[in-house]
């Protein structure tokens, strides 16, 4: 496959951003003849002007690597695993996280939405769904949404797949990542009849997620959690998804089930 030039690249991402070549030449203090002059390759930019314009456009880490590979630069950025030696020291925290939030579920995953760390408490999510959906990697949304999965326990079904789908818009917005585009053309095509019986939402700026469950009904809202200012591809695309009883009555019986 052949790799995108300098200009090609920064061209996608000002689409993307909705932004036109003197907006983008304002804001980043640059001509509009060099800005086209990069872009149709007649000018290379230092690697201090390629930073200062891939923030302007808000670019993710791993492809600001790629302008800076395309420019000729070396990247700014490493990509270790998280279950490296390197790593050892991010993943304790991430594990101490998780931990800490018991008897709540909470979950580590990475750009793609797949499973790379859970607390005991994801039990409670995850006892009833068909064990294919648990073979790694787990995705979590793929899992949330198939209907072997948690979609027939889900009382407000339409309203979380709306939720889900809504967030994964604006991650591919975000990133341009081709991986996501297609999760999402495979989770929006699941067959479930949605079986909305549920509450209304807790609040208006919270989506709950209402599940039944064998000991009852249990309704939960989430956070995801990023890491501030990180240097490594792996930590900058990590989320933690922290799960927390939307009323006391959750509360208790996520308590309960925990032997607390």
């Amino acid at each position: 496959m052949q790799v995108a030039t300098l200009g090609e690249q920064l061209r996608e991402w000002r689409t993307r951003r909705r932004m036109s070549q003197m907006d983008l030449a304002l804001d980043t203090e640059i001509s509009t003849r060099h800005l086209s002059f990069i872009e149709t390759g007649r000018s290379k930019p230092s690697a201090q002007m390629l930073a200062r314009i891939a923030d302007c456009l808000e670019v993710p880490h791993r492809a600001r690597n790629a302008l800076l590979l395309a420019a000729g630069y070396a990247p700014d950025y490493q990509e270790r695993a998280l279950d490296s030696a390197e790593m050892a020291g991010m993943r304790a925290i991430v594990e101490h996280v998780l931990k800490g939030h018991e008897p709540y579920p909470a979950l580590a995953v990475d750009r793609h939405w797949n499973m790379v760390a859970a607390n005991a408490a994801v039990g409670v999510l995850i006892g009833q769904v068909s064990p294919n959906l648990l073979a790694p990697p787990v995705n979590v949304l793929r899992l949330a949404l198939h209907p072997e999965g948690l979609a027939p326990q889900i009382a407000n079904y339409a309203m979380w797949r709306a939720h889900i789908l809504h967030r994964l818009d604006l991650q591919i917005e975000a990133s341009a990542d081709p991986a996501l585009a297609s999760l999402r053309d495979e989770i929006a095509g699941y067959a479930v009849e949605a079986n909305d019986n549920a509450a209304g939402p807790v609040s208006s700026i919270a989506v709950p997620l209402a599940l039944e469950t064998p000991a009852g009904r249990i309704s939960f809202v989430s956070t995801v959690t990023i890491f501030g200012t990180p240097v490594d591809i792996t930590l900058s695309e990590l989320a933690i998804e922290a799960f927390f009883p939307a009323d006391a009555e959750s509360a208790a019986l996520l308590r309960e089930l925990a032997g607390d």
